[in-house]
Order: structure tokens, then C-alpha cells, then sequence
């Protein structure tokens, strides 16, 4: 356990040892570590020590439920609190999808204690992400599209219907290609806490309407002088063309973009992915 501040804590993890310490903040927003668990098979092996933390309000952690601390401000700090309480200076910060929001946001406010950055499948503004699910969603059947309206509509995107709509046309081919999914990815999402996505991003995957509106950080990208790593996919809900821009606009980046894999390319692409890590 980790104390944040505030009178709450988180739960973390360590795996594996070495002189390499890798930090891993998890996505949803809401989600939890569970899904990186395919980690352990590839960077203990290299020596690379890596810790496992879920968010406030995340499965294995203090559940507050309290809206006002689901700020990207405070978590980003509750980030730098998880990082004294580990004791990790110099050290490698891996964020997937929110958890890249986090890296982004944490690099630019304590990269004096990172060694390097991974921005794993998160693009550098909410409207970046919102512009290309629009165009996957406008490749639909004009069918699927009124729908997906029709539930949109009527402020009724948790029906079954529209969720197995989603699951169809979005999940299964921009979240995880492999059908089924891996037991780690399922067990993640099946513990996902809804009330966080739903006031940080919003109803549904085609909309940002939560805090995460108006998040735009390409403009920042140039201070992040540490090297950075940023991991696409061409199946992905980000643009991997937004990918491959953000690690132009950082002083000592790079990019790698599956041409296989989607938005868990660290399952359906995955030899290729953790060789590119």
C-alpha cells in the first residue's frame, strides 16, 4: 500500500529485479493493472524490474468514490506519490491509452526523475482521439450507424443491445483482435470501474464529454526532453499516424506502429511489441 495523500492509499506490486525499474499506469480510466500481466513473460527476463499499481478507485485499491478527486491533475500526482512511496528515481514510466494521458501529464510536470517514457496507444489530445473514432464509426453499415443513434438518442448506451453493438464493430476489432480474449484483458475489463470512465471520458468510446474534454497536450510535446517511445497499432482506437507525430514533436523520440495489432497490440501483435519495448 502507497499512501497519496488525503488520508487514501493505493496497491502496487513489484515483479522481477534489475538495475531497470519500469513503472505501469493502466488505462480504462477505471481499469486496472490486471491486463499488463503479460508483462511478467517478456521484461523480467531482460532484467528489467517492473511494478504494477492500480488507480484510486481501480480494483485493488481505496475506493473513495468521490467525484471530485477524478481529476487528471490529482491523478497525476497520485503518480508522483506511488513513485516516492516505491522510492524510484530515474526510472521508465509506461503508460496505455488513460494511463498515456498520465505519462504525458506526469512527464511534463516531474521528468526530472524519469530515465525515459513510454506512451503506449494514447494520442496527445482528446479531439485526436474523437476524430478517428469518428472515422472508424463512419466506415459502419448505415444500419449499425442508426443504432448506435437510436440508444445514443435516448441516453441508453449501458443497454445490451448497444453494448454488444460496441463490443461487435468497436471491441473486437480496435480494442483485441484475438477471439476469445486472454483471460488477463477480461478479467481487467470485467473489474472495470464504470462510474470513473463514465466522469473522465464519458458515455460511450465515440465521445469525450468528462473531465478529458478540451485535453490537449500537442503543443507541449517539445519539453518533454527525456527519451520517449511512443507504441501505435494500425487497429487501433488512436490514430497511429497521431503516433508517429507526437515522438517527431519530442526532442528524443521515436515511434514504433504495429501493422497487425490494435489498441492491446501488446496481446494480438505481441512478440512485436514487447521487441520494440
Amino acid at each position: 500500500r502507497i499512501e497519496i495523500g488525503g488520508g487514501h492509499w493505493v496497491w502496487t506490486k513489484k515483479v522481477g529485479s534489475g538495475g531497470t525499474k519500469v513503472l505501469l499506469l493502466h488505462g480504462g480510466p477505471g481499469a486496472d493493472h490486471r491486463y499488463f500481466e503479460c508483462f511478467e513473460d517478456f521484461l523480467p527476463l531482460n532484467d528489467i524490474e517492473f511494478y504494477y499499481y492500480d488507480q484510486l478507485d481501480s480494483t485493488n485499491s481505496e475506493k473513495p468514490d468521490d467525484p471530485k478527486l477524478w481529476t487528471i491533475e490529482r491523478y497525476t500526482d497520485e503518480v508522483e506519490a506511488v513513485r516516492k512511496g516505491l522510492g524510484l528515481e530515474q526510472f521508465y514510466l509506461l503508460g496505455h491509452s488513460w494511463g498515456g494521458v498520465l505519462a504525458i501529464e506526469y512527464a511534463l510536470k516531474y521528468q526530472q526523475h524519469l530515465k525515459g517514457l513510454v506512451i503506449s496507444n494514447m494520442a496527445a489530445s482528446s479531439d485526436s482521439f474523437v476524430r478517428h473514432v469518428s472515422k472508424i464509426r463512419a466506415q459502419f453499415s448505415e444500419a449499425d450507424r442508426a443504432e448506435l443513434e437510436h440508444y445514443e438518442r435516448a441516453g441508453k448506451t449501458e443497454d445490451p443491445a448497444y453494448q454488444k453493438l460496441l463490443f461487435e464493430k468497436v471491441y473486437k476489432v480496435f480494442i483485441c483482435r484475438l477471439d476469445p480474449w486472454p483471460d488477463p484483458v477480461q478479467r481487467s475489463l470485467n473489474g472495470w470501474n464504470q462510474h470513473v470512465y463514465m466522469a473522465i471520458q464519458g458515455r460511450s468510446e465515440f465521445e469525450v464529454t468528462g473531465v478529458m474534454k478540451g485535453w490537449d497536450r500537442w503543443a507541449d510535446l517539445p519539453r518533454i526532453k527525456v527519451p520517449a517511445l511512443t507504441l501505435g497499432a494500425r487497429y487501433d482506437e488512436m490514430d497511429p499516424k497521431d503516433m508517429q507525430k507526437m515522438a517527431t514533436l519530442m526532442p528524443k523520440g521515436e515511434s514504433w506502429n504495429s501493422e497487425t495489432g490494435s489498441h492491446f497490440a501488446m496481446y494480438d501483435d505481441q512478440q512485436n511489441y514487447f521487441h520494440a519495448l
